[in-house]
């Protein structure tokens, strides 16, 4: 069983909160984390049916029978325990990590517990696995391998072929989750704006675009982006909202949490189809892009990433946050360094006056400070 770097955040947490609630993508581990930080704790599935019946129908005597500590697995299907575990708390002020919850479905468990456990759980997001979470001999491998495989638990931990994996959580998951939050009318038109979506990784949403491709209205294009975003398919990289000059974009990019679930939807079988793919440069940054939301969320922080373009297109891939400024990375598929790559980082220092050297991530040999822009190679940052 492999550690998770959200380990140390959990524990510290344990000590302060009466609930702590972990969410995260379906098989993304947090049942496997939950039980192994938590090994005492009573553990209650409420994806079991005759569980959850008894939760909604009979709550005082389903809070009876499962008294802290306890793990409430999958809370979102029974939103209404939210309420009982709320009067608990306050009946045991003394109480800590009474209770553990879990769930998979951003928005409504948010909604939820704003309403009942507000200032009494801990909020954490546990994603699918982080490079430095595995293996140092299975990071070394091609970052096509790396790409194609993807970073969800079961998978590696099962040896799963990531093509017959994927497929699975699709129909399994993706589809399932999407019915539950949403009545989908037109399923072969969502599958269509998930392929599109996938085939636009980095790039600032078109609403227009999209709704002219699919077929459908702009309104419900923002919809689906919200549905998926719920889910933990998907996740938004803001653009930089300080003001240089009113010149600046207010599109969002669009990246996937899990990478290789692109690669399904890309219909890109191996890694050797992957190396020689046009989607390969995209699907190489979403996984960098998607290592530093995991390494932000770890610590449990807010992701507070952003990228940068202006008008002019002087743009940076990623602003990673460091004090009240930011570090600007470039990530870049090419195994040959260009001076060129570090334009952005350059432009970004000149307007924000910040003195944070700048990152280049690629996948060369070179590992050298450049005017102020640290240089990596990709081997480096599996390091």
């Amino acid at each position: 069983m492999l550690d998770r770097k959200i380990e140390n955040e959990l524990h510290v947490t344990a000590g302060e909160y009466p609930v702590i609630t972990i969410i995260g993508p379906r098989q993304s581990g947090k049942t496997t984390l939950t039980k192994k930080v938590f090994p005492h704790y009573a553990y209650v599935n409420l994806e079991n049916p005759e569980l959850r019946t008894l939760a909604m129908e009979d709550p005082k005597t389903f809070m009876l029978r499962y008294q802290p500590p306890v793990i409430f697995d999958e809370i979102q299907n029974a939103p209404e325990l939210l309420s009982w575990i709320q009067v608990s708390v306050d009946e045991a002020p003394e109480l800590t990590a009474g209770y553990i919850l879990t769930g998979s479905h951003q928005l409504r468990l948010r909604e939820a517990i704003t309403q009942s456990l507000a200032g009494r759980t801990a909020l954490l997001t546990l994603l699918p696995f982080a490079l430095n979470e595995l293996s140092k001999d299975y990071v070394q491998n091609e970052r096509e391998t790396l790409i194609h495989n993807g970073f969800m638990p079961r998978l590696h931990d099962k040896n799963i072929r990531p093509e017959r994996f994927y497929r699975d959580y699709f129909q399994t998951y993706v589809e399932r989750d999407v019915r539950k939050l949403m009545a989908i009318e037109n399923q072969q038109a969502f599958e269509q704006f998930l392929k599109l979506l996938a085939g636009r990784i980095g790039n600032e949403i078109n609403y227009s675009s999209l709704a002219g491709l699919v077929g459908i209205s702009a309104p419900q294009i923002k919809k689906w982006l919200s549905l998926l975003e719920a889910s933990f398919i998907i996740f938004k990289l803001p653009p930089f909202f300080k003001n240089f000059g009113k010149r600046l974009t207010k599109s969002p990019k669009i990246y996937f949490v899990e990478v290789g679930l692109a690669c399904y939807l890309l219909g890109i079988e191996t890694p050797a189809q992957l190396e020689r793919d046009p989607a390969f440069g995209s699907l190489f940054e979403n996984m960098v892009v998607a290592e530093a939301y995991k390494a932000r969320t770890n610590e449990g922080r807010n992701p507070g990433l952003y990228f940068y373009r202006d008008r002019y297109q002087n743009e940076v891939d990623l602003l990673y946050p460091s004090g009240t400024s930011f570090i600007p990375v470039e990530i870049k598929s090419s195994r040959t360094f260009r001076d060129e790559f570090l334009k952005g980082i350059r432009y970004f220092q000149k307007i924000s006056g910040s003195d944070h050297p700048g990152m280049l991530i690629y996948d060369g040999d070179l590992e050298v400070d450049k005017q102020a822009a640290m240089v990596k190679n990709f081997r480096h940052v599996r390091e």
